[in-house]
C-alpha cells in the first residue's frame, strides 16, 4: 500500500470519529502512531464492512447505476420488495470533500434499517472528489444524482414527488448549497435533512480561521466561496432543510445552523435546528435507531411529504 494511499486511510477513519480539525491533524506528516493509529483503522474496517442487505430486509434487492460518464459518478439504489409508489431517501456521504463512500456502513446501515424495511427506497450517492472537483462541482454531481433519481423513481417503483435528499459532514454542505439553489436540479423534491456541517456561510469561513483542508475544497477566490455557500445562495425559493448539528463539536456548527434559520425566518420561511448531544460521527451513524432523534428527523419528513 502507498503512503499517500495509507494516509488517506487514517484521514477516512479519522473522518469518522471527529470533525473537520481531525481529519486536518491526520494528514501526512503529522505522525499518528501506535494505539490512536490502530483505533482509527479499525474504525476505517467497521465502515467498510459489507452490509447483508438479506438481514435487514429479506427480499430487498441492491443495484449499481451510473448518473453520469466519470467513474465515480455511481449510486446504489435500495428497493424493498413490491416497492408501488414508494418514498424515496437519497443520502450523500461526508468525508472532507476527499474521501468516502456510497457503501459505508455509517452513511447507510442504520437508515436502511429504518426507512427500507418501512417501504422506503434508499439510495446512496457517489461522486466526483478532491483533487478531481472542487466543492461546488461536487454539489453540480449531487444534483445531477437527484435528477436522475426523479427520473428513473418509477422504474424502481419509486414515486418522484417523494424524495427526500440528506446528506452528512461535506454531503450535508453539498446537500444545503443543492436545497438552496434548486435550480441546479429543476424539478423540486420534498425536503432536505442536513447532518452536521459548519460550512454553511462559506464565504465567511473563509475569511476566517478555517481548517487547512477547507483551502482544497473552496480555493482562493471569494467569488467561487459565495457560489459554493448555502447559506449565500439561498433564497424563499430554496427547497425546505432541518439542520441538524452536534453540541459536542469545538467549531459550533450549531451557530451556523441558527444563523442559516435566522436568514429563512427574516423571508417567511421555517428551517427547524435539531441540536443534539452526539459527535460528529454518531449524528450520522446513529440515525435510524429506535430513538428521539430519529423520531424528530420522521417527524421533519412526514412534514414534508404532506399531501404529495
Amino acid at each position: 500500500m502507498t503512503s499517500r494511499r495509507s494516509a488517506l486511510l487514517i484521514v477516512l477513519a479519522v473522518a469518522t470519529l471527529g470533525g473537520a480539525g481531525a481529519v486536518e491533524a491526520a494528514q501526512p506528516g503529522l505522525g499518528l502512531r501506535g494505539p490512536m493509529r490502530q483505533r482509527l483503522l479499525e474504525k476505517k474496517a467497521e465502515e467498510e464492512r459489507p452490509i447483508d442487505l438479506q438481514a435487514i430486509l429479506t427480499g430487498a434487492r441492491k443495484q449499481t447505476d451510473a448518473y453520469g460518464t466519470d467513474p465515480a459518478q455511481r449510486l446504489d439504489v435500495y428497493i424493498p420488495p413490491h416497492a408501488h409508489g414508494a418514498p424515496i431517501l437519497v443520502m450523500v456521504h461526508g468525508g472532507a470533500w476527499m474521501i468516502g463512500d456510497k457503501a459505508n456502513t455509517g452513511s447507510v446501515e442504520n437508515k436502511l434499517k429504518h426507512w427500507l424495511t418501512r417501504g422506503w427506497i434508499v439510495v446512496s450517492v457517489n461522486y466526483r472528489m478532491l483533487p478531481d472537483a472542487m466543492a461546488y462541482e461536487q454539489a453540480e454531481d449531487v444534483a445531477d444524482a437527484v435528477q436522475w433519481a426523479q427520473g428513473y423513481a418509477e422504474d424502481w417503483g419509486g414515486d418522484p414527488d417523494k424524495i427526500i435528499l440528506m446528506g452528512h459532514s461535506a454531503g450535508a454542505h453539498l446537500v444545503a448549497l443543492v436545497s438552496s439553489r434548486p435550480d441546479m436540479v429543476g424539478r423540486p423534491w420534498a425536503g432536505t435533512v442536513v447532518l452536521d456541517s459548519a460550512a454553511m456561510q462559506v464565504s465567511a469561513t473563509m475569511a476566517g480561521r478555517h481548517p487547512g483542508f477547507y483551502d482544497r475544497a473552496f480555493g482562493a477566490d471569494p467569488t467561487y466561496w459565495a457560489k459554493a455557500s448555502p447559506m449565500d445562495q439561498w433564497t424563499p425559493r430554496a427547497v425546505p432543510m432541518m439542520l441538524v448539528c452536534s453540541t459536542r463539536r469545538p467549531d459550533d456548527p450549531c451557530d451556523d445552523a441558527r444563523r442559516f434559520q435566522a436568514k429563512a425566518r427574516a423571508a417567511g420561511r421555517d428551517m427547524p435546528v435539531l441540536p443534539q448531544a452526539l459527535t460528529h460521527a454518531d449524528i450520522n451513524r446513529t440515525l435510524g435507531l429506535p430513538e428521539a432523534y430519529t423520531d424528530a428527523v420522521d417527524a421533519f419528513i412526514t412534514e414534508r411529504l404532506k399531501g404529495r
